[in-house]
C-alpha cells in the first residue's frame, strides 16, 4: 500500500504519545511516534523529566528547543516534545518504592494538567492519546479531553492475552490461589495451551498483592476503555492470539516498530552513555563474538555473575558482556573472579552499556545471551542471532517459551535459576558452533524473514498499520461530528403542544 500520508495539512491527526518511563518502553514508543509522524501525523511526545534528564545527562548540553527529536524535525517530521514531572526532584536516583508511588499515585495528575494545556493550545488540534498500556490513567484523561484512546503494548500479544484473561485464570485456580494449579492451561481464547511455568512471573506467584500486581490490575482495568490496541508483534507469529483479541477490542499487530532499516535511530533514547564497541568488533572474525546482555532492569546474584564469568572463560569464545553498575543491586557493586579480566583481555570486552543495535548488527557477532526482554528478542531475530535464554521476571519467562519451545530459535541457559560454569560454557559452545548452532541459525533466519515480510510495503504489519490509521480517522471524524452536534443550540420543545 506504500506510504499513506495525510493530504490536507489542516486536517492532520495530532497524537499525544507517552511512553512508560523505563528503557524497554521508551525506545519502542519513540519508534512508534516516528512511524506515525512518517505517515503524516503531528506528534507531541511526552517524557517524564527524570527520563529526559537521564537521556541527556553526560551528553553535550543542548540548546533551548534542541530536544531529543531535533534530528527528526530536521528530517521533516512534525514532532514536538514535552516533559512532565513524575512527582520527585529531577536527578533523584529513584528507588523501587518511589517509582511505584510515582506511577500509581502521582504522575497521572501531572499528565492530566499537561495534556489539558496541550489540548487548549495545540495547532493542529489534538485528536488522540497514545499511551503505554501500563499507564493506568489514559482512559480517564482521553475521556476528559474527548480524545481517541490508543493503547500501545510493547510485549508479545500472548502476554497481553494472559493479563486480559486474569479472571479466567483465577476462576480455574491457576492464579491468585494459595496453591496455584500446575496442569496445562487450555481454556484461554487465542492460546492453544500453555504450561503454568511459562506464565509471566507475576502470574506464577501466590502473593498477588504486590506493587507489580497492582500495576497490572490497574493497567488492565484501564485498557477496557481503549478504542484501539497496537501490538509490537507480527501477526504471522501470533495469529490466533491477535485474532482472539481483535474480537474483544480493535487490535493491530504492527511490529517490529524498528527505526527504518534497523539503523541506530536519529532520536537518542538510551538512558546511559554508550561505549563504542565497533573498533574492537572490527578485529574479530565473522560470527565469532557472543553478545551477553540482561537488559536495563534485571539483577543477578553475585554467584550467578561469578558462574557466568567462569563459563565465558571456559568456553574460549570471544564476547562482549554488558555489566551495568547496578547489576547486583542499587546499593552494592559486583566483583569478578580474580584474574578474569586479564585472562580474557584478548577475547573479551566488558562494558557498562552500549548501543545494542550497533553491536548485534555487526557481522562479527554470532550469538546473544539474553534475559528475553521483548525488544532484545525482536532485535536478536532481526540480526539472525540464535538466543541463549536466561529470563528473570515479568514477561521474560513467557517470551522464553516463544523463543525456545514455539519458534525453536534459542536454547535455555539453565532449567533452574542457579547456574554452573560448566553448563554456561557448554551452552555457549552449543550456541556458537557445531550442528546445534547451525540449526538454530537456520530457524532464526526463517523467523527473520517473517519479520521482514511483515514490515514490507505489502506486509501484514504495514497493512495493519494503514488500516489502523483509516479506522482512527473514522473515529476522529465521528468524535468531531458528535462534538459539533452537542455544541449546537437545541430547540426548546417544553411548550410544544402534545
Amino acid at each position: 500500500m506504500g506510504e499513506r500520508k495525510m493530504e490536507d495539512t489542516q486536517q492532520k491527526p495530532h497524537a499525544i504519545v507517552m511512553a512508560y518511563p523505563l528503557q524497554g518502553h521508551v525506545s519502542p514508543a519513540v519508534d512508534l511516534a516516528m512511524k506515525l509522524a512518517s505517515k503524516g501525523f503531528t506528534i507531541t511526545f511526552i517524557n517524564t523529566q527524570s527520563i529526559d534528564y537521564q537521556i541527556t545527562k553526560g551528553r553535550q548540553p543542548r540548546a533551548a528547543g534542541n530536544d531529543i527529536f531535533a534530528g527528526a524535525r530536521e528530517s521533516g517530521l512534525d514532532i514536538r516534545y514535552a516533559t512532565v514531572s513524575d512527582g520527585f526532584p529531577v536527578g533523584l536516583d529513584f528507588n523501587l518504592e518511589q517509582f511505584v508511588e510515582s506511577q500509581l499515585h502521582l504522575i497521572g495528575g501531572y499528565v492530566d494538567e499537561l495534556v489539558g494545556k496541550i489540548v487548549r493550545t495545540a495547532d493542529p488540534p489534538v485528536s488522540c492519546l497514545v499511551g503505554d498500556t501500563f499507564h493506568a490513567w489514559t482512559s480517564t484523561i482521553a475521556k476528559k479531553y474527548e480524545l481517541v484512546n490508543v493503547s500501545f503494548w510493547t510485549q508479545p500479544a500472548l502476554v497481553f492475552n494472559l493479563y486480559y484473561h486474569l479472571d479466567l485464570l483465577k476462576i480455574n485456580g491457576h492464579f491468585a490461589s494459595s496453591c496455584n494449579r500446575k496442569d496445562t492451561i487450555d481454556y484461554i481464547p487465542g492460546i492453544k495451551a500453555i504450561e503454568p511455568r511459562d506464565l509471566t512471573s507475576y502470574l506464577q506467584e501466590t502473593d498477588v498483592t504486590t506493587w507489580a500486581h497492582e500495576i497490572v490490575y490497574k493497567a488492565f482495568d484501564n485498557v477496557m476503555g481503549a478504542d484501539f490496541i497496537l501490538h509490537n508483534t507480527v501477526q504471522e507469529l501470533e495469529s490466533e492470539t491477535i485474532s482472539a483479541l481483535h474480537q474483544k477490542k480493535p487490535s493491530f499487530a504492527i511490529g517490529p516498530v524498528f527505526p527504518s532499516g534497523f539503523t541506530k535511530s536519529i532520536v537518542t533514547t538510551s538512558l546511559w552513555s554508550e561505549s563504542d564497541c565497533t573498533q574492537w568488533l572490527d578485529t574479530k572474525p565473522s560470527s565469532s563474538v557472543l553478545y551477553v546482555s540482561f537488559g536495563s532492569l534485571a539483577q543477578l546474584s553475585e554467584d550467578n555473575i561469578m558462574e557466568i564469568a567462569h563459563g565465558l572463560w571456559l568456553s574460549g569464545v570471544s564476547f562482549i558482556w554488558v555489566l551495568r553498575r547496578d547489576m547486583v543491586s542499587y546499593e552494592e557493586t559486583y566483583s569478578l573472579p580474580v584474574g578474569f579480566e586479564d585472562g580474557v583481555k584478548d577475547r573479551g570486552l566488558i562494558v557498562t552499556w552500549c548501543s545494542q543495535i550497533g553491536v548485534i548488527s555487526h557481522p562479527s557477532v554470532g550469538g546473544f545471551v539474553t534475559h528475553c526482554g521483548w525488544n532484545s528478542v525482536l532485535e536478536g531475530i532481526w540480526c539472525s542471532l540464535p538466543l541463549l535464554c536466561f529470563p528473570f521476571f515479568a514477561d521474560q519467562t513467557t517470551n522464553r517459551k516463544l523463543v525456545v519451545d514455539d519458534w525453536k530459535i534459542g536454547i535455555n541457559l539453565c532449567d533452574e535459576k542457579s547456574i554452573t560454569r560448566e553448563e554456561v560454557a557448554d551452552k555457549i559452545n552449543r550456541l556458537m558452533s557445531g550442528k546445534s548452532g547451525d540449526e538454530l541459525r537456520c530457524e532464526t533466519k526463517k523467523v527473520k524473514r517473517t519479520l521482514e515480510n511483515a514490515i514490507a510495503t505489502d506486509g501484514s504489519s504495514e497493512k495493519n498499520f494503514n488500516q489502523f490509521i483509516k479506522d482512527l480517522e473514522v473515529k476522529i471524524h465521528k468524535a468531531k461530528g458528535l462534538a459539533a452536534a452537542s455544541s449546537q443550540p437545541h430547540e426548546d420543545i417544553s411548550n410544544i403542544d402534545q
